[in-house]
């Protein structure tokens, strides 16, 4: 350590709460030894709610500090914002539990302390603020069933096989992190029974890991605990009339700036090839703890990995996708689809998982190979197609795909054209109706159809031209 260290003694954050009350978390920062260029700090955790099973503490310098260094925690800085996350050994957090953890910073000038800290997206050191109710209270839930995997079929708790039938409901992924609202559309009980009108069994809804997460990019009425609170209603919602909600991960965290990017935004603005070890494993612990007494919900691990865009073959690309750890191409540390199952299962969570394989979901060639362990057997396979797909075709299906739903459930997670009609699903829907699989059409959003591709043009249930196929279709096979 370069230069003499002068003891500044330990500066701590107030703890600024009402008479009586307890915040849902505090934090103390503690400059506990400074020089010319650099000083050492320290926070102590301190969970006063539900105990988590990981904790992802951040917050923001002011004077261009940057940690160079720690220890008790994963630490890393992303401009301004620093984060620190829990270690194996002192991830869970129970309630009225502590955590302490200390990093080296540089710094030029002041070093202002932090003055917001946020645990799991909760501020912290402030009164628990009442979460506002829902402008629409959900129904009643319990109707949708509870599922499990029984060979290569999803059935309910009674044995009997479901098929998931449906549709992709669009907008948790994107509209958060552009700071435009928590959906794309209502989601109050009318908009989903309109869904249910199409007799869809079936709504997939894509997240978004910083939104979850309350990461600090995202505004707050966006992020952290509206944002769960909003999923949760939803899911609420969606299983009052009977429908199975999936829960998918679309956008994540981490730079990537090679073949087929989506941007160069470290943030979860895109789709990323594969998820980040920093963030995804959390999200899917948090995700899984919220659900995990649910089995009616079910888990989409990763909406499109195309590690194959940017490994040199394809072997280290389903390595890449089943193992993570660091991968030709990509900058960040992945996390595999093995690290996700086993984030999930270490919850205690035993609900069903889809994993989609490599090509944006739509190549499953050696899925078989690769598939991740699960404890629970509850592991089933998803697949993505659409028109301009390479595998788009009963020959590619009969290759691919036939031999994993022999093995595994299959589930067409997205399926859909860029034409506003509907005569590729319905060859679509047709190959997977004769192997009584699982489809959703992609997406119940008043979109343009040809970009899109737009299920609907009004959310009243009015389907565009290439819609009516999938409504005619589903009311035809769940009459």
């Amino acid at each position: 350590m370069a230069g003499a260290v002068a003891l500044a003694g330990s500066v701590l954050v107030p703890v600024v709460t009402a008479q009586g009350a307890t915040p849902a978390c505090t934090v103390e920062y503690s400059v506990t030894g400074q020089w010319d260029n650099g000083f050492q700090g320290a926070v102590t955790i301190t969970n006063n709610k539900a105990g988590l099973s990981s904790w992802n503490l951040t917050f923001d310098f002011a004077n261009g500090q940057k940690v160079t260094q720690g220890w008790n925690a994963k630490w890393s800085q992303s401009g301004t914002t620093v984060t620190a996350t829990g270690e194996s050994w002192n991830g869970s957090l129970g309630t009225g539990a502590s955590v302490s953890a200390g990093f080296l910073a540089s710094r030029s000038g002041s070093n202002a302390v932090p003055t917001a800290f946020k645990l799991n997206g909760t501020t912290c050191n402030v009164d628990t603020e009442p979460t506002p109710p829902p402008t629409d209270p959900p129904p009643a839930a319990g109707k949708a069933p509870a599922l499990h995997v029984s060979g290569n079929k999803l059935v309910d708790a009674d044995g009997k096989a479901r098929r998931l039938l449906g549709v992709n409901r669009s907008g948790g992924e994107f509209m958060c992190v552009q700071g435009r609202g928590i959906w794309d559309g209502p989601v109050d009980d009318a908009a989903i029974k309109a869904i249910a009108d199409w007799k869809a069994n079936t709504v997939r809804i894509p997240l978004n890991e910083e939104c979850w997460l309350g990461l600090s990019n995202v505004k707050p009425e966006y992020a952290g605990t509206n944002y769960v609170n909003a999923v949760k209603d939803l899911v609420a919602r969606v299983e009052a009339h009977g429908i199975t909600p999936i829960v998918e991960l679309h956008w994540t965290y981490g730079q990537y700036t090679g073949n087929s990017a989506g941007c160069s935004d470290v943030h979860a603005t895109c789709q990323k090839p594969m998820p980040d070890m920093q963030y995804t494993p959390s999200f899917w612990s948090s995700v899984a703890g919220t659900f995990k007494d649910d089995p009616a919900v079910a888990f989409d691990l990763f909406n499109e990995p195309y590690p194959d865009r940017a490994t040199s073959t394809t072997t280290q690309a389903w390595q890449c996708w089943r193992d993570g750890g660091t991968c030709s191409g990509i900058s960040y540390e992945v996390a595999g689809m093995q690290d996700l199952v086993d984030s999930i299962r270490s919850t205690g969570a035993k609900n069903v998982i889809l994993a989609g394989g490599l090509a944006y979901s739509n190549d499953l060639s050696q899925w078989l190979t690769y598939k991740p362990t699960d404890p629970t057997g509850n592991l089933a396979a998803a697949y993505h197609v659409y028109n301009f797909n390479t595998c788009a075709s009963a020959s590619c299906w009969n290759s691919t795909l036939a031999p994993v739903a022999q093995q595994v459930p299959l589930v067409a997670g997205e399926i859909g054209e860029n034409t506003c009609s509907h005569g590729f699903v319905d060859q679509v829907m047709k190959w997977f109706d004769d192997r009584n699989l699982s489809y959703l059409g992609w997406t119940w959003n008043t979109w343009d159809c040809s970009s899109g591709p737009s299920l609907i043009s009004s959310y009243d249930g009015t389907p565009t031209a290439y819609g009516a196929g999938l409504r005619d279709h589903l009311r035809a096979v769940n009459p």
